[in-house]
């Protein structure tokens, strides 16, 4: 027996290394249904069934990276309990009010629950919604988030900054694609019935250094963990362009990895971290200056956290009061808005 080793050992160095089996490619059903606004990434070409541009950007990260096959399809009516065994990830590009059936939603959720589907909105996933009253949450509260106005329109100039910077500079991987902290022009979007204890804010709009501001949290995107699920979502993507951009593909491919539980990354949600950036947005509504207000932010940050939260939760509530016209009473918000700001340069020292 001790003769024959050599032999094992000379065969197993001939054959090489036992080959691995490639992990199967993550299966998307894209949906880039439009019942109402319909953006540019997400029309077809005039007078013709052809792809969309997202479709298209789609279908090349798919090709390039190998990481996931797309099916793309503008009718959420497929979107069914059967449908769902053949898919890994949905995405949605979407707006109004989607076709999806009480059953069908409930399915979705609890394939999401399951941990067996990732869930993964882009741009105006949260201008989108539908009556529902079965089990689970409506379609706004498993986002997270409704379109409530967009202040920054198409080309608007834009600060955003990556939340959640470790020593070092260093980022949580399903937040590396962009830089910590980059300039853009983009359409964003605000919104209602966003809940900072269900998400983690990934990256914020800065108004330090942004010509139009606003004295409330305006989160880009956030993951949330969903029982054994994962949802991911960005206000990104408004133009074609962007679309184009190696970044932001390089965004929607670590998106649709983290969300398959292909690649690491945090969901634990960080309402402290997001209550500060609320407060810092409201002192450079104000007009202080930034190294002013990153020394507020220090104090601010040894604050009860009940204060903080309430606080935070003050200024979210200065959205809805804000003029709707340019002659509207701007008394209401003004008012509650000296109130917050006092109070907090008055916690910050003054």
């Amino acid at each position: 027996m001790r003769r024959l080793l050599p032999l094992f050992a000379a065969v197993a160095a001939l054959s090489g290394p036992v080959a691995q089996a490639a992990p199967a490619k993550i299966r998307v059903l894209y949906l880039d249904q439009s019942v109402g606004f319909v953006h540019k990434p997400v029309s077809r070409p005039a007078n013709s069934n052809g792809p969309t541009p997202s479709e298209i950007a789609l279908a090349e990260i798919a090709a390039r990276t190998g990481a996931f096959t797309v099916e793309s399809t503008q009718n959420a009516r497929v979107i069914t309990p059967q449908k769902l065994k053949d898919v890994d990830v949905l995405i949605f590009y979407t707006t109004g009010e989607l076709p999806i059936s009480a059953e069908n939603w409930a399915a979705v959720q609890r394939w999401v629950e399951s941990g067996k589907g990732g869930f993964v909105g882009l741009h105006s996933a949260t201008d989108t919604h539908w009556d529902y009253s079965g089990p689970g949450q409506t379609y706004t509260a498993f986002i997270n988030g409704k379109f409530a106005g967009h202040p920054w329109t198409q080309g608007t100039p834009i600060t955003v900054q990556a939340l959640g910077q470790k020593a070092g500079g260093g980022k949580d991987p399903v937040n590396t694609a962009w830089p910590a902290r980059f300039t853009y022009a983009e359409e964003i979007y605000q919104y209602s019935d966003y809940d900072p204890a269900k998400v983690r804010a990934l990256q914020a709009l800065d108004f330090t250094d942004m010509p139009l501001k606003r004295p409330w949290f305006v989160p880009v995107t956030w993951t949330r963990q969903i029982g054994q699920g994962r949802l991911f979502h960005t206000s990104l993507g408004h133009t074609p362009s962007t679309w184009n951009d190696p970044l932001y593909r390089a965004q929607i491919l670590d998106a649709v990895r983290w969300t398959a539980h292909r690649k690491p990354g945090a969901a634990k949600p960080n309402p402290d971290e997001q209550a500060l950036w609320a407060l810092r947005s409201l002192l450079a509504y104000d007009g202080r200056p930034k190294a002013e207000i990153e020394a507020r932010l220090t104090r601010l940050a040894k604050a009860d956290p009940a204060w903080l939260s309430n606080a935070a939760a003050r200024t979210a509530a200065l959205r809805p009061l804000w003029p709707a016209k340019p002659d509207s009473d701007k008394a209401p918000f003004d008012t509650a808005y000296k109130a917050v700001l006092d109070e907090v340069v008055a916690k910050s020292g003054g």
